[in-house]
């Protein structure tokens, strides 16, 4: 806040002038310290005031610095559940919590105010995103109609032939190192806090990845990056999102195509062709089999789905 004038006017009328002046503080050291974008500026000073607001409103009292000191555990839970009456997404309880923490929180570093029950505050429980992995036709149609007579062709295709075929993450796929590429029939992978893994690769996959390997025109080296962008470096993540989205349209492909989205088929066609849970953490690296059961949400939603469209009474 560059100003007083920046506080809403119905916030202006009810905030005294000591919170005032601490609002105006905590926009500052968001701006200038944090850095944050305008849009996350305004949402974050949207949320506080509706919140402010709200106290104000709830009981009558001044939004003063002490009040909002003593708001209890009562006073941020019946916030909550003003916003839900009033339609506000678990996303958006959840945004608007987080503005208010983090201003509360600045007031207790900067030694200006502690509020002891802001901490036991729950954040709204979000519903779980079920991955969007594409048909076992459609991940078949990518690559077998991927373009290969370029090396950069070559390399698209070798990449999401390793998404598809491996279960990697973009990023595990684009650190990778030529002294990773398999030996054996196993690919070591370095997936999320640092930790190595070997994927099997099957025979089906090497021959691509061979191709684009013959075909780079850059020495190797062990320790040089297996995937190159056009001068060399490492590839960078962008340039595989805009060829996936340049085949999206070629290939008739849903806007679901991502990179990612291969990850997630390669998961959800080997639960659906039996694997099972337990192996499928491990080709993905999962550190905790609840991050693998979202596949199984994910088959039991397709069948619900195949069982609407295909019953007599569905």
């Amino acid at each position: 806040m560059a100003d007083t004038a920046e506080i809403k006017p119905d916030l202006s009328a009810l905030c005294a002038p000591d919170l005032a002046k601490i609002l105006q503080d905590w926009h500052r050291w968001l701006k200038i310290e944090k850095n944050l974008s305008p849009h996350t500026l305004r949402a974050y000073q949207r949320d506080v005031s509706q919140f402010l607001t709200f106290l104000a409103r709830h009981d009558g009292r001044a939004l003063s610095i002490d009040a909002l000191s003593g708001s209890s555990l009562a006073d941020f839970r019946a916030w909550m559940s003003r916003q839900a009456i009033d339609g506000a997404s678990s996303a958006s309880r959840a945004r608007a919590l987080s503005g208010v923490k983090n201003f509360i929180g600045w007031m207790d570093r900067q030694g200006i105010a502690h509020n002891a029950s802001i901490g036991n505050v729950r954040s709204p429980k979000q519903p779980r995103k079920l991955p969007r992995p594409l048909e076992e036709i459609q991940a078949f149609r990518l690559l077998e109609n991927m373009p290969d007579d370029t090396w950069t062709e070559r390399r698209d295709k070798a990449l999401f032939t390793l998404l598809y075929g491996c279960g990697l993450r973009i990023d595990e796929a684009l650190t990778l190192n030529i002294e990773d590429l398999p030996r054996d029939g196993f690919l070591r992978v370095t997936g999320k806090g640092n930790k190595e893994r070997q994927v099997p690769v099957l025979s089906q996959i090497e021959p691509v990845l061979e191709n684009y390997r013959k075909s780079c025109p850059y020495p190797e080296e062990p320790a040089r990056a297996f995937f190159l962008g056009a001068k060399g470096k490492r590839l960078n993540q962008g340039v595989a999102q805009k060829t996936m989205r340049d085949l999206r349209k070629t290939l008739n492909l849903p806007e679901t195509a991502t990179p990612h989205a291969l990850r997630h088929s390669f998961a959800t066609h080997l639960l659906q062709n039996g694997a099972n849970l337990r192996e499928i953490q491990e080709l993905l690296g999962h550190a905790s089999l609840k991050s693998t059961q979202r596949y199984t949400d994910v088959n039991d939603a397709k069948l619900m789905e195949v069982y609407r469209k295909c019953h007599p009474r569905g």
